[in-house]
């Protein structure tokens, strides 16, 4: 996507072109992620966030492994001792 020239107005908002955010796919409302990395200002969508944290974990965890099954055992488990 070509860059587009941006404005800080008062306050610290920065508006955030039609544009750029069909292609993040952000409606009016949604919350973001902000981080500075190498001097740049980076915006993730949640939803984006979300997809990254499942592809870190899914590379971690064994094909037919249920994470969520293994959790609801856990917490099964820890119900019937109390």
């Amino acid at each position: 996507m070509k860059a587009t020239v941006g404005k800080i107005t008062p306050g610290g908002r920065l508006v955030i072109p039609a544009s750029h955010r069909r292609a993040l796919g952000l409606k009016t409302g949604d919350e973001v992620l902000l981080r500075v990395v190498d001097g740049e200002l980076r915006i993730l969508s949640q939803s984006e966030a979300v997809k990254r944290a499942q592809a870190m974990v899914k590379r971690h965890v064994k094909r037919g492994r249920s994470l969520v099954d293994e959790l609801l055992r856990e917490r099964r488990a820890e119900a019937r001792r109390e």
